[in-house]
């Protein structure tokens, strides 16, 4: 009985042993995915080291690598460094402005100028208070200054008053930084004048034109540009019935005409 019992102990033990080593652990399980994941860094760095290599390429290189294409392909067809492969660039014209906007633009600079001569006359009309006696406008024809022969002379007469001079000066110092043509245009009322010294009023009237010219030639405009004329009577502003427009009508006016801004302007920019 005791040897029966012994062979069921046997049979009951695990017929193979494990054949591992006293004191030594079990083997693990090996990652080798990491092999792969090291192969495709040393990759990307391979590749990021040859774009910087090919971004730091010589522009005299790229050249000569370009020349010996053409050179070895006996064509001409090699793009060239920015231009993209089968693109053929074209020239783009000058955009030329056309006549109508020349003369637009020529018309504003007009313009411009003609509004300077105003803003600068009257900053020295009210300067010097003489809101009565002076007056400046632009018009279609350009810009007229106008003065009363009260302002500037004695009665019937050519002679600078003190006032007329000292004003005359003042204005001289605006139209002397201009270079343009200017008229200065004598007129008188209906009154007619007989004197040995003027026989009828186109002698006052041109008198009066020019002792202006004399004067603000000698206070710095240029005489090149200036020029005097006298009208009579035949050219009044305002009815010669009664003092007050008779007064009105005894003038003497600076005229920058529009005109003559126009050329000297085409003059400086010849088409």
């Amino acid at each position: 009985m005791a040897e029966d019992t012994d062979g069921k102990a046997e049979g009951n033990q695990p017929a193979v042993q494990p054949l591992v080593a006293d004191g030594e652990p079990p083997q693990r399980k090996q990652a080798t995915w990491l092999a792969t994941f090291a192969d495709l860094v040393t990759l990307l760095m391979c590749f990021f080291v040859l774009l910087f290599a090919m971004s730091t390429t010589q522009q005299e290189t790229y050249k000569e690598l370009v020349q010996s294409l053409r050179s070895a392909l006996g064509a001409q067809t090699i793009p060239e460094a920015g231009t993209r492969e089968g693109l053929t660039m074209h020239a783009v014209p000058s955009e030329q402005p056309t006549e109508i906007q020349q003369i637009d633009e020529l018309g504003g600079m007009i313009e411009k100028e003609l509004d300077d001569i105003v803003s600068e006359v009257r900053e020295l009309v009210l300067f010097n208070k003489l809101g009565g006696e002076v007056s400046v406008v632009k018009t279609e024809a350009g810009v007229v200054i106008t003065m009363s022969d009260l302002l500037l002379f004695n009665q019937g007469g050519t002679r600078l008053s003190e006032k007329g001079l000292d004003i005359l000066q003042k204005v001289a110092s605006v139209l002397s930084k201009l270079a343009y043509q200017v008229k200065i245009k004598g007129h008188t009322d209906s009154t007619p004048i007989a004197s040995a010294l003027y026989p009828s009023n186109w002698e006052l009237s041109a008198a009066r034109a020019a002792m202006v010219v004399r004067l603000l030639v000698a206070n710095g405009v240029p005489p090149q540009y200036i020029s005097a004329e006298g009208y009579a009577h035949y050219h009044p502003v305002a009815t010669n019935d009664t003092p007050r427009g008779r007064a009105l009508n005894r003038r003497v006016e600076i005229v920058y005409e529009r005109d003559s801004i126009a050329r000297q302007f085409a003059g400086m920019n010849p088409q």
